[in-house]
């Protein structure tokens, strides 16, 4: 190895291959050649980055970590209340619980990145007038309205969030970018929290019950319920202050799950017609049809999102293109089911919401598609599409806002 470096010392492209070739031997092999070629720009540019101490990780200083610990007990605190006042749970979780993580995680951006009042009056207004108008609907477990509301609110906070974390530039199509890389980079860290806690607590309750002590109630209701408003905090925390932990995941999973679903929806697609089965008529069926619907094109946009942070081989955008493509083909006979059950069976609210986000998701997947065969004819970066991505959001956040906020009027509360 030390002849190969001393004949190829002036070669950056061979020395690269060496060092990829067995990067333990070469920085040896270097290390004990040093004193002999020191004093040359290659050499000390190959001793640096040989030499290179590895980042620490980052923690944050005491007050993030007690901001965290004091948003995560107000959240506790909001969501034991039942408890405390003896409220109607069935009532006061199916509306609340999205407050319980969007207005923390909000909060915590607000103080991290030191927004002024000033720019938080929108943010605040949507958030508080939310707060009270989906506790002050009339109590109907039997309500559409009701449930398409609660349903759609955890996407309007989720407006709210992004706006904060946009630094209240609602027109930096970027920083809608970096937003959606942050809520994938999140979501991992998130899930590693979760399976980390979950096997925490088995250790723990099991631990408990073989000196026999039954702690599992108090525990999930306690500790656990604090573990779960905690997480999303602290997983955002995480991913803010050590990015390189998480941020080269998400563009691994895009890329290897891209393909995978696209095999899976091909075949489906095949499955579906050789079981017979109609969503026209089986509205179990439809509803699945719609969920699948909404997960890949979630796919599809995160795909894009991570994407557009590197270089795309052509392979990867023809991957992208022809799921958008079998994702438009999802999306008309989703809404044709959707249009015959309505002609069919008449208008409810679940009919019309169903009906427009399907009609949103449509308009978005054709430009989005149109847009990936633009950069593919054109060979240009797939961060163009990404924008296109991003500028689509604040119409569903439009429709989200007629669903939760005028739906339960026009439809008297049904």
């Amino acid at each position: 190895m030390k002849e190969q470096i001393l004949s190829n010392l002036h070669q950056a492209e061979e020395l690269e291959k060496l060092y990829r070739k067995n990067k333990s031997e070469f920085k040896i092999a270097f290390q004990e050649l040093y004193p002999q070629i020191q004093d040359t720009p290659t050499v000390e540019f190959w001793n640096a980055r040989l030499n290179f101490a590895a980042e620490s990780r980052e923690w944050g200083n005491s007050k993030a970590w007690a901001f965290i610990l004091i948003a995560a007990s107000v959240a506790w605190l909001i969501a034991k209340s039942p408890d405390f006042f003896n409220w109607n749970e069935e009532f006061f979780y199916p509306r609340n619980l999205s407050f319980l993580v969007f207005p923390f995680v909000s909060l915590y951006f607000v103080w991290k990145k030191e927004l002024s009042p000033t720019s938080l009056w929108l943010p605040g207004l949507v958030l508080m007038g939310s707060i009270f108008y989906i506790n002050l609907l009339p109590e109907n477990n039997q309500s559409d309205t009701l449930l398409l509301a609660c349903i759609h609110l955890p996407l309007l906070l989720w407006g709210v969030l992004g706006f904060v974390f946009g630094e209240a530039q609602p027109k930096n199509l970027l920083k809608r970018l970096e937003f959606l890389n942050f809520n994938g980079d999140a979501v991992i860290m998130g899930a590693v929290l979760g399976l980390a806690g979950m096997l925490l607590s088995g250790i723990t309750i099991g631990l408990f019950n073989l000196i026999g002590l039954d702690i599992g109630e108090f525990y999930f209701e306690n500790i656990g319920l604090f573990g779960l408003v905690a997480a999303p905090l602290i997983a955002t925390h995480l991913t803010q202050t050590n990015p390189q932990l998480v941020n080269k995941v998400p563009p691994i999973i895009a890329k290897i799950f891209a393909p995978l679903v696209l095999i899976m929806l091909f075949f489906y697609l095949g499955a579906i017609v050789y079981a017979g089965k109609d969503p026209y008529n089986d509205r179990e069926f439809l509803l699945l049809f719609n969920l699948l619907l909404i997960g890949v094109l979630a796919l599809i946009f995160f795909s894009v999102a991570e994407s557009s942070q590197e270089s795309n081989s052509k392979m990867s955008k023809w991957v992208l293109i022809l799921l958008s493509l079998a994702t438009v083909i999802v999306n008309l006979v989703a809404l044709s089911a959707i249009a015959f059950r309505i002609s069919e069976y008449g208008l409810t609210p679940n009919r019309l919401a169903v009906l427009g986000i399907n009609v949103l998701m449509l308009i978005h997947l054709l430009w989005v598609c149109r847009g990936l065969i633009t950069t593919l004819r054109k060979d240009k970066s797939i961060q163009e599409v990404g924008l296109v991505v991003v500028r689509y959001l604040p119409v569903y956040l439009i429709w989200t806002m007629i669903v939760v906020f005028v739906f339960p009027l026009v439809f008297g509360f049904k």
